[in-house]
């Protein structure tokens, strides 16, 4: 049968070129079938003189479930979250699965993309920002639909929860701002609802603590550069100024430091030392040369999948609740 562009080549034109049944199509094309190598080789030679591309929503419909995987985020505009997406691509990719991404950059559109995902008969979701509402998590784990969260706070049973080691993060910032000698330290975070950086706050304070010392200020701001450059100039209006900042992410630091630099004419790290979190590729541009604290993104979006695929397995499957180590990355925002 010859190829003709004006006709859309089916699984059935496919098993008519190959000799072989419609099933025995099916069974080539479906991850782990069984289907014998002479089959096999029969099938995808026909579908290469063909042009044949498997139909994955006519799939969907028939077995009532695909081979998507949503991944759910707010906003694009984060470095560290955009950097997940590429791992978590290529770690799917490699379990014969596809990304089927969702932005729910306002918190009140998280719930609506949830439930948008069930449309696509999902094979799981992964969640890289925000907290999903208890009753739309519940109701994926009742319909056995595997749930991963990077960085999130929930404590549900059957959910999966992979972070990084927040609080050891915080915990790293202080001492190396100790060790070089600040006294006087300030943290600039994103507020107690805010998972991750109440997690390295508490972690930076507890250290402190062990000092015999507390923090001179704490101030909570938007998630942004813009939330760092309006946080340090209102640190810097009161009596006692800070000699060193530990900001819960590198945006927020790299807002900071223009701010002292620019706004305030002060030195860094010789006036004021400043550490971030994330090791965002612009932390690393000469005009930042940021220390900051070094997430995994890669190890992070390889244990998001690897619970999705452990859970599609054994929906029984003990669920992981991991800690993955953060490093310092020594730049020139502190002092050595």
């Amino acid at each position: 049968m010859p190829k003709d562009d004006t006709h859309l080549i089916t699984a059935h034109d496919v098993a008519r070129h190959a000799g072989v049944s419609r099933s025995a199509v099916s069974r080539t094309f479906t991850p782990g079938a069984s289907v014998s190598p002479l089959t096999r080789d029969k099938v995808m030679a026909a579908a290469r003189a063909l042009g044949y591309q498997v139909n994955l929503i006519a799939r969907t419909m028939n077995k009532g479930y695909s081979n998507f995987v949503g991944v759910v985020t707010a906003g694009f505009e984060s470095p560290f979250r955009a950097s997940l997406l590429s791992p978590i691509t290529e770690a799917l990719n490699k379990q014969g699965l596809m990304p089927l991404l969702m932005n729910a950059d306002d918190p009140r559109q998280l719930e609506q993309s949830l439930h948008e995902l069930l449309s696509y008969q999902i094979a799981g979701v992964i969640l890289t920002s925000a907290s999903p509402p208890l009753s739309v998590v519940q109701h994926y784990l009742k319909h056995q639909i595997p749930v991963a969260m990077i960085n999130r706070g929930h404590e549900l049973e059957g959910a999966e929860v992979i972070g990084s080691d927040n609080r050891g993060g915080g915990r790293l910032a202080a001492a190396t701002l100790l060790a070089g000698g600040a006294r006087r330290l300030a943290f600039i975070g994103q507020g107690q609802n805010n998972f991750s950086s109440r997690e390295r706050w508490e972690g930076f304070r507890d250290r402190l603590a062990e000092a015999g010392l507390s923090p001179v200020a704490v101030l909570d701001a938007a998630p942004s550069y813009d939330g760092g450059l309006g946080a340090v100039q209102q640190l810097f209006s009161g009596r006692e100024r800070p000699d060193a900042l530990f900001c819960a992410t590198d945006m927020l630091a790299l807002g900071a430091l223009d701010g002292l630099r620019y706004k305030l004419q002060l030195s860094v790290p010789n006036d004021v030392q400043v550490i971030g979190f994330d090791d965002i590729p612009q932390a690393a541009h000469l005009a930042y040369n940021l220390t900051t604290l070094r997430q995994n993104s890669s190890e992070l979006a390889k244990s998001a999948v690897a619970a999705i695929v452990a859970r599609r397995k054994n929906f029984q499957h003990c669920g992981l609740h991991g800690s993955i180590a953060v490093s310092l990355v020594r730049r020139g925002s502190t002092v050595e």
